[in-house]
């Protein structure tokens, strides 16, 4: 059974930080996604801040191309401009009006190349502040591409551990379950040998109810027959008789009254540090006693809880002697614990310190309130622990009264009856109870109050320190206080039950004196009963005397019986030789299918967990191909492989296409590189969507074990809930044997007695009639 809950308990922690882990890759799945819906948002980015970069190239490589075109047109407007200045040289007077016609060409022409000049400068501008725009914004953009990449990385490997992770916790709950198995097996047939052993048991316990009913019917023949006289008739005779001693009781009520008084023991200390502690409080709080006079009322207060250990102490001792009081071979009932007066006595004394104290310490408390530092918050804890006070001297009354009332059997059993017991048991453990709860409320107050006080201006550490005391010590008291109210009632039908009892026949003992004379009856009759048992000189029993003799008179029989015996023996080993050679066999068997079915079971995760890294792989692949194409595309600007570059780059001597061929043209390169984004996009979903259906059906299949696993914890519980009740089952049967075989020596032990009695008043009888004989025949 300790291994079965071991193994439970490692199942669960296994359950635990299984589910833990699921967790944890549930929000390390999610975070993976989130990154790569990040990078793809930034890859997106990145290629339309390349297709803008593309856009301004083309600008720029147009402007050039005009740029140039202007300048040899520049050029020839000049060369014509020296031709016509020579010609005019010559011939000044007859071109006058035709210089001045090319005056007025010159002016037109600086104008338009002045124009033309500012536009360029503009351009240049507009193309430097664009181009060192979108260097930074790549610059930042590959940074954040890097620090994801990084994350992205971080987080596979996190996957790929909890992935690791999850195999080895699959591994270990097959071997549990596997083990599980193997122990629901011997439980098994450990639960089939208990209904044997049961059945075995029930057929002894008819045996012996008959053998015991026909004892009985002859015990009771002889006792109505030969007993003269019965004192279990009158209860003023039945109350001296010694009532059946019950070891088993008397050492379970010794180990109770052990438990109760390291419980006392716990309150005594928990009660004197906190008397001590409240006293110190005094002292400090809300005035300090080291700077300025406390007052009168508090001082007086302090003196009265200075006293606290004289009238705490002495419920320890009294619970040392009541405990010392019950052994093993007394009779402990009401009637004899003389001790519970003493310690009803000292809870009277503690009774009146509580009420001698308690008038202070809630005129203290209202004095506190008065004070200028005490805050609306902290008035109202001290009036909760006003209350509080009041209530736990109460509680304390209740006990009092309750534990007088069970000390009373003892000096005048007239003052409770028997059938009371119960009703003051049970109130003693209803008392507890408050008790509990009324020191859980003070400690919960007296908590608040401490933070209350830590934020008050003149508050030190002495006060600091002096209320955590106060506070360990409720802890203390509360955790003392409930460990007291379950013991009790959890022992409350075995207080009422064997505190109570008494003589066989009768309803209970007269008077404290009788009990005691009982007490010396019984001593008398264990002295008499021990001097009873002698030892006996060592012999040879008759039976087995004779048993030797017929052994020695046929030698020869028993020597052949002894052969066939030997030869049975032999034919009995070989056959369970045989049977466990073939048994070794079908758990080699068994080992290696169990081995195969876990190899399985490996490779098949193996394989998934394989096909899912190859599906992460292909992504990250394709992204890597996309990135190289766009890092040739950057480096390699102005070749003239594609669409783009054939139409931006021309010779001198050849024209620009037009403009509507150039727009078809930029339209079939987009169309073209949108298909094959939305294939690689179709991939990618295609791909997702395969993943997420492995990953359901592995949770599907994770489902399904866990529920495998949980009913066979369910299982497992049961059969051992149903070998414990057989177990029970067996104790309670044998105990019943036992105390009735007990019950029936002890009448036919008493039964013997009367017959040896009557035997030898016959004898004297018979001794008599012949000495009468005798006398007779003389005279």
């Amino acid at each position: 059974m300790a291994a079965a809950a071991e193994l439970q308990g490692k199942y669960q922690k296994l359950a635990q930080e299984y589910s833990k882990l699921r967790a944890q890759n549930q929000v390390l799945k999610k975070g993976v996604v989130d990154e790569q819906a990040n990078s793809a948002s930034l890859k997106e980015q990145l290629k339309m801040k390349d297709q803008s970069l593309r856009k301004l190239q083309q600008e720029m490589d147009s402007l050039t191309f005009r740029n140039q075109q202007l300048a040899k047109r520049v050029e020839l407007l000049q060369d014509e401009l020296a031709l016509s200045e020579a010609r005019g040289k010559k011939s000044k007077k007859s071109v006058e009006p035709s210089s001045q016609l090319s005056q007025e060409q010159k002016s037109v022409f600086n104008e338009d190349l002045q124009k033309k000049i500012e536009e360029n400068e503009r351009l240049h501008i507009l193309f430097f502040e664009a181009d060192e725009q979108h260097k930074r914004l790549e610059a930042e953009l590959r940074s954040r591409l890097e620090v994801l990449e990084t994350d992205a990385a971080q987080h596979q490997a996190v996957v790929d551990s909890l992935t690791k992770k999850y195999t080895e916790t699959i591994e270990k709950l097959q071997n549990d379950k596997a083990k599980l198995e193997i122990k629901s097996q011997t439980l098994e047939r450990e639960a089939k040998d208990c209904r044997l052993r049961t059945e075995e048991c029930q057929q002894q316990l008819k045996n012996l109810q008959a053998a015991l009913g026909s004892r009985l019917e002859e015990s009771l023949c002889i006792i109505n027959e030969k007993v003269p006289f019965n004192d279990t008739r009158s209860a003023r005779y039945n109350a001296l008789n010694v009532p059946l001693h019950n070891r088993r009781n008397q050492l379970k009520l010794r180990d109770l009254a052990g438990q109760a008084m390291a419980f006392v023991q716990e309150l005594v200390t928990a009660l004197l540090n906190f008397h001590t502690y409240t006293e110190q409080k005094v002292q400090i709080f809300p005035i300090d006693s080291a700077t300025d006079t406390i007052s009168p009322l508090n001082q007086k207060f302090s003196q009265y809880l200075h006293e606290n250990a004289s009238y705490v102490r002495p419920l320890e001792e009294g619970m040392m002697h009541l405990f010392e009081s019950i052994t093993e071979d007394t009779v402990t009932v009401l009637e004899t614990t003389v001790k519970l007066k003493a310690f009803s006595e000292h809870l009277a004394s503690y009774l009146g310190f509580l009420r001698k104290i308690l008038p202070y310490q809630l005129k203290s408390l209202e004095e506190e309130c008065e004070s200028s530092l005490c805050t609306a918050a902290l008035r109202a804890r001290n009036m909760e622990l006003h209350r509080d006070m009041k209530r736990l001297t109460a509680v304390f009354e209740k006990l009092h009264t309750y534990i007088s009332l069970l000390a009373l059997p003892s000096i005048r059993p007239e003052g409770l009856l028997r059938t009371n017991y119960n009703f003051v048991f049970t109130n003693i453990a209803a008392s507890l109870h408050g008790f509990h709860d009324i020191l859980k409320d003070i400690s919960k107050h007296y908590s608040q109050k401490a933070t209350l006080e830590q934020e008050v201006p003149t508050a030190t550490q002495k006060l600091i320190t002096t209320n955590d005391c106060i506070l360990s010590s409720v802890a203390a008291l509360t955790n003392g206080a409930g460990k007291m109210a379950s013991f009790f009632s959890n022992n409350l039908d075995h207080f009422t039950t064997s505190l109570s009892y008494g003589p066989k026949g009768g309803a209970e003992f007269i008077s404290p004196l009788s009990a005691e004379c009982m007490l010396q009856y019984k001593k008398k009759a264990a002295a008499y009963i021990k001097s009873l048992k002698k030892p006996c000189a060592d012999s040879v029993p008759y039976e087995e005397a004779l048993a030797n003799r017929r052994v020695l008179l046929s030698s020869t029989e028993s020597r052949e019986g002894l052969a066939q015996q030997v030869q049975q023996s032999l034919e009995k080993i070989a056959k369970l030789e045989q049977e466990k050679e073939h048994w070794m066999l079908e758990a080699q068997l068994a080992k290696i299918k169990l081995e195969k079915e876990n190899q399985k079971l490996k490779n098949s995760l193996s394989g998934h967990l394989t096909e899912t890294i190859q599906e992460r792989s292909v992504l990250p692949n394709i992204a890597e191909q996309k990135k190289e194409t766009t890092e040739k595309s950057l480096r390699e600007p102005i070749k003239s492989t594609s669409l783009i570059g054939m139409l931006t780059v021309t010779t001198d001597n050849e024209k620009a296409p037009d403009a509507e061929s150039r727009e078809d043209l930029i339209k079939t390169h987009y169309m073209a590189r949108i298909a094959e984004l939305t294939s690689h996009l179709q991939l990618a979903d295609s791909k997702s969507v395969h993943f997420h259906a492995e990953c359901r059906a592995l949770a599907k299949r994770l489902s399904l074990a866990e529920k495998s696993k949980e009913s066979l914890t369910e299982e497992l519980k049961l059969s051992s809930q149903n070998i414990t009740r057989l177990q029970d089952e067996l104790m309670t049967t044998k105990r019943s044997y036992e105390d009735q075989l007990s019950m029936m020596s002890d009448h036919l032990c008493s039964m013997n007695e009367t017959l040896t009695k009557q035997r030898e008043e016959i004898d004297t009888l018979k001794m008599t009639s012949k000495g009468n004989s005798k006398k007779n025949k003389n005279r």
